[in-house]
């Protein structure tokens, strides 16, 4: 089984990574959050502090460009298959640098990929 990183997560059920996190759930993929704020949705404990990731295959992305920069290396760290950029979060720069890791580049929106069946 595949498991899920939602990078940025937050517990304001408006949020889309809130809804990310909630999706995976229930399509019964293995989920692990991190954020600024801790806190805990549909089960899954958000985290502050990257250390505690590993086997990581997918990376979704709810932060924006200007907030990547510092979390570059620590997610290349972790090593995922993919990153998955949802809409407000494309970012060429980094995508250049996770290309030249061997790491896929997805823009694609983690909702509708669940919806769809194509994640």
């Amino acid at each position: 089984m595949t498991k899920t990183l939602v990078f940025g997560a937050s517990t304001n059920p408006g949020r889309y990574s809130n809804m990310a996190v909630r999706r995976l759930v229930d399509q019964n993929i293995e989920t692990t959050a991190f954020g600024i704020h801790g806190g805990t949705v549909s089960g899954v404990q958000i985290k502050d502090n990257l250390v505690d990731f590993q086997n990581i295959d997918t990376v979704t992305l709810y932060l924006n460009p200007t907030h990547q920069r510092e979390y570059y290396q620590k997610i290349v760290d972790l090593r995922p298959r993919r990153v998955i950029f949802n809409p407000g979060t494309e970012n060429p720069e980094f995508y250049e640098i996770l290309e030249k890791e061997g790491i896929k580049v997805e823009v694609a929106c983690t909702l509708v990929l669940l919806a769809t069946g194509q994640y």
